[in-house]
Order: structure tokens, then C-alpha cells, then sequence
């Protein structure tokens, strides 16, 4: 029972974390990311489970700053951001995209202030191998769970599978539409906003419009829609 109290709070630290960071693309407004850590138990606890959001969310949680270019994020939040990065490092054996996601997160801290990465270790990208000749279902689910890696002009190894699998990637959009998968759906719409050679018939736009209308009510799948959408209006980085 309290393991599944934990989760549960878990999981709604992560909504209200994404539920402010889709109102700061929404508004572009500054988004302080130490006054929601605030509300749990101090950013200083790793059992605190706004501090848990943040690693879940992972570099999303700096989006708003780097998309809209709005004004850099405050000291106070660079610290909590930074506290996420180090309490949660993927343990040895954690699957790829765990990995993936921390490295993302690693490489935001240190383009907005690496005095605040404190690590030694080895800083080379992960590898991809392990999509590079994955089926269609499966790539198109971990492209959606590292969505934060979906950013124009990224390039890694990752970013470099899904541009070579465009149609792939397209028909797992469309999977997660049927499957009334919103999230997998919003995340795989955010890459192909960026690929090139996306089937024409696929019908995009609209596409991303149902996933917000239908999946809305999940903060995370606005937030995935609403970064795609931007992203597609052709917000600079």
C-alpha cells in the first residue's frame, strides 16, 4: 500500500510539473521550476516526489527556456534541475532509454550552466544499436518515451535513427492513434514534425489536433502536442 501511495503521488507531481510547463510554451512566460519542487518536501530529499517529477520529465522540464528562448532559467532552478540529475543516475544495467534520458538531461544542465554538472565520468553519447533494426511497434515506443531528444537540429544517434525511418515512424503514429494511445501518439507526432520524407498522407496537423482533443486531459500529452506544434509553427532554437 504505500508503495502505491508513492506512485501515486509520483504521478501526480508529474502531472502538475507538466501541467505548468505546458502553460509556460503556451504563455511563454518564465517557468520556475524550484517554487514547484517547493511544494513537496525540499528539493534536498531524493524521496521528495516533485524532485522525482523532474527526473521523470526530464530535460523537458527546461523547454520552455530553450525553445522560446525566453529568459534562462534562475539559479534556484538549475539547482533543483541539477539535484534530479544526480540523485536518479540510471543504475548499471538500466535499460537504454533510461540511459538516454538521463544523457539528455546531463547535456541541458551543462549548455546552461556546467559548473552545476559536478561529474567525471565518461561523457561520451550512448549508442543506438539497440534501435537501428528494431521493428516499427517498438521504435516508435522508445522514440516516444525519449521525446525531450526530439529538438531541431539534434543531432545523435538517436535523432539520426528516426530520420532514417520516417514511414516507420509514421505508422507508429498512426498505431497509437488506434490504440487510443495518446502519449506514444503525441510523443512520435513531435518527431515527425522534424523528419523529412513524412508520408504526405498521413495528414499531420489534423493528426496532432485529434491526439489533443482526445488526450488532452493527460498534462503530458499536452505538453508533447503543444512542443510538437511549436516546433512545427517553426519556433526557432
Amino acid at each position: 500500500m504505500e508503495q502505491s501511495g508513492t506512485s501515486t503521488r509520483l504521478a501526480g507531481a508529474v502531472q502538475d510539473l507538466t501541467s505548468e510547463l505546458v502553460s509556460a510554451l503556451r504563455s511563454g512566460d518564465r517557468f520556475r521550476l524550484a517554487g514547484m519542487a517547493a511544494n513537496g518536501h525540499g528539493p534536498e530529499a531524493t524521496a521528495d516526489p516533485a524532485l522525482a517529477a523532474v527526473r521523470v520529465v526530464g530535460a523537458d522540464v527546461v523547454l520552455p527556456s530553450v525553445l522560446l528562448r525566453c529568459a534562462p532559467p534562475e539559479s534556484e532552478d538549475l539547482t533543483v534541475f541539477s539535484r534530479a540529475v544526480h540523485a536518479y543516475p540510471p543504475p548499471a544495467g538500466a535499460p537504454p532509454a533510461s540511459v538516454w534520458s538521463h544523457w539528455a538531461m546531463r547535456r541541458a544542465l551543462l549548455r546552461l550552466d556546467a559548473s552545476l554538472d559536478g561529474t567525471s565520468g565518461d561523457d561520451r553519447k550512448p549508442g543506438a544499436a539497440w534501435l537501428e533494426d528494431a521493428p516499427w511497434q517498438f521504435l516508435t515506443h522508445q522514440l516516444a518515451v525519449l521525446a525531450p531528444l526530439a529538438l531541431p537540429g539534434e543531432d545523435c544517434a538517436v535523432a539520426r535513427v528516426a530520420r532514417g525511418r520516417p514511414a516507420d515512424v509514421a505508422r507508429g503514429f498512426v498505431r497509437a492513434v488506434r490504440r487510443r494511445d495518446w502519449l506514444q501518439a503525441a510523443g512520435a507526432g513531435r518527431w515527425l514534425v522534424l523528419l523529412d520524407d513524412v508520408p504526405r498522407t498521413l495528414g499531420l496537423d489534423a493528426g496532432l489536433e485529434f491526439v489533443a482533443q482526445m488526450g488532452g486531459e493527460d498534462a503530458r500529452v499536452a505538453f508533447q502536442v503543444e512542443a510538437a506544434q511549436l516546433m512545427r509553427a517553426g519556433v526557432p532554437v
